[in-house]
């Protein structure tokens, strides 16, 4: 009896498919369109399961850097990304999509066009410039003062009134009212419709690469591959599209 028992447990324990997990760092702007791919890929993925953590793209470099485990980076500047090749923590790099920046500010504001933005007293918030949709806004700062003065990008930034340390939490401040405008970027704009966008002209915009990688520390590296394989296909470019972003091909 006791050796069916055994046989039986052994038979069964073989049979029983633990969920696999891929633990994937991605910045914020990515919440919706990687969640999206990650319900996507487990749907034909059996037994896998996709831990997505999201956050400003320097604050997961770090983490990385640090030894946090994790199988796979999407971040959304190539800054991140070199830093953390340079150091032999992940491999090779590709592209997967583009994304560009938009001005946000209260349905209720009388803020209308770019040059508002250096209003006396106008209360703006910003990604920190570490994190690259705060280093995206003020290079588009600075090209703006082609086209409303040299010092456009100083009297603006005399407005700035808080840094944050992702995109999220930059739009969180002017959707509660805590701040009248904002820089994030087009997919951040796109998820509230309780805001107002103006658009940045595309001469002075900025158009962000966002980089994916497998991680060298990656206990799940053939998954960890298949997910960036998916990212990069047709189906998750796809997604990405649907959600906002440019594809990953150059422009």
């Amino acid at each position: 009896m006791k050796r069916i028992l055994v046989a039986v447990f052994i038979l069964s324990s073989g049979g029983l498919s633990l969920a696999q997990e891929l633990t994937v760092f991605a910045a914020s702007s990515l919440t919706e369109a990687f969640s999206d791919i990650a319900r996507a890929f487990e749907a034909q993925h059996d037994g896998v399961k996709v831990l997505l953590n999201f956050d400003g793209s320097s604050t997961l470099a770090l983490q990385i850097s640090q030894g946090a485990p994790a199988d796979v980076f999407a971040s959304a500047n190539e800054t991140q990304m070199d830093k953390l090749l340079e150091e032999g923590l992940a491999e090779a790099a590709k592209i997967f999509a583009r994304n560009q920046l938009v001005i946000i500010s209260s349905e209720d504001s009388s803020l209308d066009s770019v040059d508002d933005l250096a209003q006396k007293g106008l209360l703006l918030v910003l990604a920190s410039p570490e994190v690259p949709v705060g280093n995206y806004a003020r290079e588009a700062l600075q090209k703006l003062n082609e086209v409303y003065g040299a010092d456009f990008a100083e009297r603006v930034l005399a407005n700035l009134v808080s840094q944050e340390p992702n995109v999220r939490q930059v739009t969180a401040k002017v959707e509660l009212g805590e701040a009248d405008a904002a820089i994030v970027y087009t997919t951040d704009a796109a998820v509230n419709s309780h805001i107002k966008v103006i658009e940045i002209p595309p001469d002075s915009n900025v158009l962000a690469s966002y980089p994916v990688a497998v991680l060298k520390e990656s206990k799940q590296p053939t998954l960890a591959q298949a997910f960036v394989d998916f990212v990069l296909s047709e189906e998750g470019q796809t997604m990405l599209v649907a959600r906002g972003f440019q594809t990953g091909e150059q422009p």
